[in-house]
């Protein structure tokens, strides 16, 4: 097993409008929910992303004066001021993480607005290679899959398969992307 996994609790996908299409538990003994509660958690933490992304704060900025200038009437026109973002070049995201003293969530949105959520130990480490390495094996298995029809709940066996097998260690190396399991040399998107 990947000592960055053993964290992990489990995996919720929600698609750009907010519903839920793949759950999955990887540790046993956990609290278990309906899928009524995990359609309203998908639908919840939707509308918070949203708000959260619309609230984050500007920060003023000032734009320097250009050489000091005077009016008909004497005065120095004032700087220009404006509002900027903490850092321009990273576009806002709005909610990214969640800890507790029991889990944390990690949410990674894709450029299409597909939403991973991961909740894992909150002292486990690499989460973010750990949610990229999912958004791989996501891209892989689900998005090439001929069958799945996008935006829809996520039913492909080679997808879970793999995923759990990557979790538990088996056959994929955390930085072997692209590969398969044990010698599988192709994509099985019926099974």
């Amino acid at each position: 097993m990947p000592s960055n996994t053993r964290g992990v609790f489990s995996l919720i996908i929600i698609n750009k409008a907010g519903g839920l299409i793949y759950q999955r538990e990887f540790q046993s003994g956990l609290r278990n929910l309906s899928t009524n509660d995990y359609l309203v958690l998908a639908g919840t933490f939707h509308g918070v992303h949203a708000i959260t992304r619309s609230i984050t704060p500007k920060i003023p900025i000032s734009q320097p004066a250009p050489s000091p200038a005077t009016s008909s009437t004497g005065t120095t026109a004032p700087a220009a001021s404006g509002y900027s973002y903490p850092n321009p070049g990273v576009p806002v995201s709005g909610l990214d993480y969640l800890e507790t003293d029991k889990f944390r969530l990690t949410c990674f949105q894709t450029l299409t607005g597909t939403k991973f959520l991961l909740f894992t130990d909150p002292l486990t480490g690499s989460v973010d290679t750990i949610i990229q390495k999912i958004y791989e094996l996501y891209a892989d298995y689900v998005m090439k899959n001929p069958f799945y029809q996008i935006e829809m709940p996520v039913r492909c066996e080679a997808f879970d398969r793999h995923l759990g097998a990557w979790l538990r260690g088996e056959g994929i190396a955390p930085t072997d992307y692209g590969t398969t399991l044990k010698g599988d040399r192709h994509h099985d998107f019926t099974n």
